[in-house]
């Protein structure tokens, strides 16, 4: 803003300091007219129709208040949408600066409104017309490559959705398959371990450990087929045990997590800052109870000695969810395998898809953290995630390259736009000081010739003087002077309305040099003729 207000201002006082080598009557008063324009220049963003009328009266006062108007013009027409309304807009402040020009035209002018009207008609289309068509142009470009990168967008995400809905109906699939044969052998293989370790107990004890080996592997593979099927399954529901209710993911039901995991023998405590989850989305409370219990199934797999922190953190912000577990005491057997990590993607994976973020790893002190940062209203998220290589456009997906041309537009280098900015303000700079040098530069105070009458003196009659050529053509054609005349002055005269006559206006003055007679007569003309002879 300031910037701006200071280029106009710098501009106008350059077109008033070259006007006055036209001699720009009343300097001091269009110096004070331009400052006024200046201050009122700001003032277009809030009130454009009411700055810009304004600054075409300022214009037509004072030329060189010129630049500030058409600077707020292209502003102005930039920012307008409706046609009817910036025609009218433009259209009045045209008019406003011929009236205001016209009026202060014996001032500006050679002595006459006339003058005044044509430099209004120059600097409304220096002024206003040419800078209001720019700015349209301008900002109907503007709002068309808006519209075109909205549109691409909108065409992007409708793709990428249908992509992201094919491959869950895909995993769900996979979560289907897997569950009807790898489960079901799974079930029959735990039962069969069950029956065999009853049989064992009675006919062989020795070998009853290893059924039972058998029956607990089974059980942990079942565990894992389940975790693995949460993450394949539809991520819009869980289904089962954890089929989602409107407690989900509040405050009541992080607290019943807590207290199971009390329950367990974990040390567990629950730190919660802000309102409650209730008023969020279901997918949002969803997620927050699944990191909250994934994370505690962890610690009781591999850190229940040890102290947990589960503080979730709202406040009209992005969902926060940091579960935190310390080192477990050194006496204390930690299973030896480490875990899968499946659990943890498929979180992430959930987490990402709603916008946020996850991050787990181990602490410096020995102990694990999972942190989540869940937005509370998240949007298109499938939409915003960046494509995978497994989510790369195939060439018959149907885009429109006139999207990609739109985006090769609004990538024009600044150094061309800002040159052509320059270029056409500059032009239009030149054509209001040629406006002001045609007007200001014409003979000032001129009045018209004085109309002869008797009792005139000779340096009364500016202008008129003796033609040799028309004394002597008068000579013995012309009438009798008047007896008190003393001389008699012959002025050049034009051709006659009659062919073969010559006007001739003949001036008497008395011994007073004042004029005493006026005669009009003609004589006659020699006929034209070529210059030879014919026979």
């Amino acid at each position: 803003m300031v910037k701006e207000t200071a280029g106009v201002a710098v501009a106008a006082l350059c077109l008033w300091a070259v006007a006055l080598l036209w001699d720009l009557p009343r300097a001091g008063f269009h110096l004070f007219v331009i400052l006024v324009a200046v201050a009122i220049f700001p003032l277009r963003r809030r009130w454009p129709d009411a700055a810009l009328l304004a600054l075409a009266v300022l214009a037509g006062a004072a030329p060189g208040a010129g630049p500030v108007t058409a600077a707020a013009a292209y502003t102005v027409a930039i920012g307008m949408v409706r046609p009817r309304h910036r025609v009218r807009l433009l259209g009045g402040a045209s008019a406003l600066i011929m009236a205001s020009a016209t009026a202060a035209g014996p001032e500006i002018g050679p002595g006459s409104a006339v003058y005044g009207l044509e430099l209004g008609l120059a600097m409304a289309v220096a002024a206003v017309v040419v800078p209001g068509l720019v700015g349209t142009v301008s900002g109907q470009q503007a709002r068309l490559l808006c519209a075109l990168r909205e549109r691409g967008d909108a065409a992007e995400r409708a793709r990428r959705s249908a992509d992201s809905e094919a491959r869950l109906h895909e995993r769900s699939a996979i979560a289907a398959e897997m569950h009807d044969l790898v489960g079901h052998r799974l079930s029959l293989i735990s039962l069969h371990a069950g029956g065999l370790e009853l049989a064992l107990a009675k006919a062989a004890p020795e070998l009853r450990e290893e059924a039972v080996l058998v029956r607990h592997t089974t059980r942990d593979a079942m565990r894992e087929l389940r975790q693995a099927l949460g993450v394949l399954g539809p991520l819009g529901r869980d289904t089962g045990p954890d089929a989602l209710t409107d407690a989900t993911g509040t405050r009541a039901d992080i607290e019943t997590l807590v207290a199971e995991s009390r329950d367990g023998g974990i040390a567990v405590r629950l730190e919660w800052s802000g309102p409650d989850l209730d008023a969020l989305p279901a997918r949002v409370r969803r997620a927050v109870h699944r990191v909250v219990r994934e994370s505690l199934t962890n610690v009781h797999r591999y850190a229940a000695a040890s102290h947990v922190t589960v503080r979730v953190e709202h406040d009209n912000q992005p969902v926060r969810v940091t579960v935190r577990n310390g080192a477990p005491p050194a006496s204390v057997d930690t299973p030896s395998e480490a875990g899968t990590g499946r659990g943890l993607a498929g979180l992430r994976e959930r987490v990402e898809l709603l916008g946020g973020t996850l991050d787990a790893g181990a602490l410096p002190s020995g102990g694990f953290q999972v942190t989540a940062v869940v937005p509370a209203e998240p949007d298109d998220t499938v939409a915003s995630k960046p494509l995978t290589t497994g989510e790369a456009a195939s060439p018959s997906d149907g885009r429109d390259n006139g999207f990609d041309n739109a985006a090769a537009l609004s990538r024009t280098p600044r150094t061309a736009r800002a040159l052509t900015f320059v270029l056409g303000a500059a032009a239009l700079w030149m054509l209001m000081a040629l406006a002001i040098a045609l007007v200001c530069s014409q003979p000032r105070g001129m009045s018209p010739p004085v109309k002869p009458r008797l009792g005139m003196t000779y340096q009364e009659l500016k202008g008129v003087f003796d033609s040799p050529a028309v004394r002597a053509a008068a000579t013995g054609h012309e009438p009798p002077r008047p007896a008190d005349a003393v001389g008699c002055v012959y002025p050049p005269a034009g051709p006659g309305s009659q062919p073969g006559a010559f006007p001739i206006t003949r001036y008497c003055f008395d011994a007073a040099q004042r004029l005493i007679s006026i005669d009009r007569f003609t004589v006659p003309s020699v006929r034209d003729a070529p210059p030879w002879e014919t026979s």
